[in-house]
């Protein structure tokens, strides 16, 4: 296991970040925060996702009057994850005038590129830290190379000039945003909040950047980080790049919350941003979220969609079921299923998984082999076989993961066999 550095402990609502707590994974809403069903329905969709934290936008008071309502309908219907306030140019102002809403929020983020300019600045930031002292809030000093503070960034670059050896705008810029960070810091703990009430981010867009200002950040202070990559982009870009950035990060030991910051199709799924980061960290063996679908690429031995399809199936049946199950079935996130489409790797692929079943290739015989935990138990056949499939994970989790038979909340094998004949008949 990869040795984490070791950052100062902050409590977010109960969810401890540092100390060497498993890296959280947390997401942010696109909704109006002032449309209070939207939001806590979007809260709750992230939430149920694996959302650890969930961020949403604080910018004008109707937001700011929304933001207790939401807190307590999300209370009401059981979801307890903590809430982000993200606040920018009037956080201050919004948090001293909304008393209930400074109350209901986990945490504070402030950026301090535009939490105030030229001589408000400072007033303003302290502003927004004796309010979090007052209610016991950690904060978040989260700097962005796009919101970056120019009279720091000016000073850099002139003394860099000056300097008998310049070094590269780019270095200058790193320095600048990390600068910007611990300056930050050194002024919210002289008004007497501990280190452990503060989070630190460094947001940047490209892949380079972000490592190397982690890098010198890590290096310079020991408060927890949040790690991200901004405007990370859409789609299969977007997914790429932050896994690029985190990765090589989260390999060194840095890194103690992410963020996806994936743009999201029209009308796309807001959870996709916390699927990718959960899958991030379980690919990387930090943690385990749901159990793992190993299958094979395809190619001229599986021309039949058969193995793609089953795969998928399984795939999407794990995680539609996953919050129940968490529920249930303790430790089934650390399940392995193989799904394979031919008999060259098939086999061998699933004898290594917990469960695995070796569908026939081209030209070969319409047989599957399925394994248990590296032995042969069955050959399906025939179109029912991936149903077969189904019902043995089912029949398996519910033998490894379940209590004497019975799930934690008492359905027995007949009725586990009830829902995985509805979830083939959907």
């Amino acid at each position: 296991m990869i040795a984490r550095k070791h950052t100062i402990p902050v409590d977010i609502g109960g969810v401890t970040l540092g100390g060497g707590s498993p890296v959280v994974v947390q997401s942010m809403t696109n909704t109006d925060t002032a449309d209070v069903g939207q939001t806590v329905a979007q809260v709750a969709a992230l939430a149920r996702a694996g959302s650890e934290l969930v961020r949403i936008t604080v910018d004008r008071e109707e937001a700011a009057a929304a933001v207790p309502l939401i807190r307590a309908q999300l209370d009401k219907q059981g979801v307890d994850v903590p809430l982000v306030g993200d606040f920018h140019y009037n956080g201050h102002t919004l948090l001293a005038d909304y008393g209930e809403c400074a109350e209901a929020l986990a945490k504070y983020r402030i950026n301090p590129g535009n939490v105030g300019f030229k001589d408000k600045r400072d007033k303003q930031f302290s502003q927004i830290v004796e309010i979090a002292l007052k209610h016991g809030k950690p904060v978040r000093i989260g700097v962005n190379w796009g919101s970056l503070d120019q009279e720091l960034l000016t000073r850099l670059m002139d003394e860099n000039a000056q300097s008998p050896n310049p070094k590269d705008a780019r270095e200058v810029m790193h320095e600048a945003i990390v600068q910007s960070a611990l300056l930050s810091a050194e002024r919210a703990q002289a008004l007497g909040m501990g280190a452990d009430k503060i989070v630190l981010s460094a947001k940047v867009s490209a892949v380079q950047d972000l490592i190397a200002v982690y890098r010198m950040l890590a290096a310079r202070s020991d408060l927890a980080l949040h790690l991200g990559l901004t405007e990370a982009g859409m789609g299969s870009k977007g997914i790429v790049a932050s896994s690029a950035a985190l990765s090589v990060l989260l390999q060194e030991g840095i890194g103690d919350t992410i963020r996806i910051s994936l743009t999201p199709e029209p009308g796309g799924d807001r959870a996709l941003e916390v699927k990718v980061a959960q899958e991030l960290l379980q690919s990387m063996g930090f943690r385990a979220f749901v159990p793992l679908v190993a299958a094979c690429p395809g190619c001229g031995r599986t021309t039949s969609t058969t193995f793609q399809e089953l795969a998928r199936d399984i795939q999407d049946f794990i995680r539609d079921r996953m919050p129940d199950w968490k529920r249930r079935y303790p430790g089934v996130e650390t399940l392995n299923v193989a799904v394979m489409g031919c008999i060259v790797n098939g086999p061998g692929e699933s004898k290594h998984a917990d469960i695995g079943i070796s569908l026939p290739g081209t030209g070969e015989a319409p047989a599957a082999p399925v394994f248990v935990e590296g032995k042969k138990v069955t050959t399906l056949r025939g179109p029912g076989a991936s149903a077969e499939f189904k019902q043995m994970v089912l029949d398996y989790i519910e033998r490894r993961f379940g209590r004497d038979g019975l799930g934690r909340d008492g359905l027995d094998q007949g009725d586990l066999r009830q829902e995985t004949s509805r979830t083939a008949a959907e």
